[in-house]
């Protein structure tokens, strides 16, 4: 767990830091989904219980639209790690429906460090027998996967999509708006 804490501390989350409102709803292409305040989005399905909204659909388009940065960390509070933590480390249970998405990007980063504390606790406490067990229904058809294919995962996840929004910072930094 040490390379992703150290990969999460040092690389990832030193990027996020500044963020702004502006640069959370920032809708670097059009038809952008983005999280919207409750009844202003206009994707085919607006998911969220407070607020704010995540746009979506089923099935996604091809191509898939442009993401925001709210977009892309509201995948990441519910789809990657809230789920898994719900699932597999006695968090609460959370998924897009219900969730009350955050409508600042310090709110979004408080989840965001709040979240992924719970995930790297709960892997930390994970040996070597539990890595080994499958998942479980939690994972749906991947439920006979190893704890350790889902871990991998998770973290290949966040990279990627910790990734996609420091592009679109860079973006916005360089004046691409």
């Amino acid at each position: 767990m040490a390379p992703w804490s150290s990969t999460s501390d040092t690389a990832a989350r030193p990027r996020l830091e500044g963020l702004t409102d502006d640069e959370y709803f920032w809708e670097p292409a059009p038809g952008a989904w983005n999280v919207h305040p409750r009844g202003t989005g206009t994707a085919p399905i607006q998911a969220g219980s407070g607020d704010f909204t995540i746009d979506f659909a089923f099935p996604e388009p091809d191509p898939a639209p442009v993401t925001t940065i709210a977009w892309r960390l509201g995948h990441l509070l519910v789809g990657v790690f809230g789920a898994r933590v719900g699932s597999h480390f006695g968090g609460p249970a959370v998924d897009y429906d219900s969730y009350d998405y955050p409508g600042t990007a310090a709110d979004a980063l408080d989840r965001l460090d709040a979240v992924v504390a719970l995930w790297v606790d709960g892997v930390r406490g994970l040996d070597e027998e539990a890595l080994a067990r499958p998942v479980g229904e939690a994972e749906g058809p991947w439920a006979e996967h190893q704890m350790e294919t889902l871990v991998l995962h998770i973290h290949r996840e966040a990279i990627h999509h910790l990734a996609e929004i420091a592009l679109l910072r860079d973006l916005w930094a360089n004046g691409v708006r």
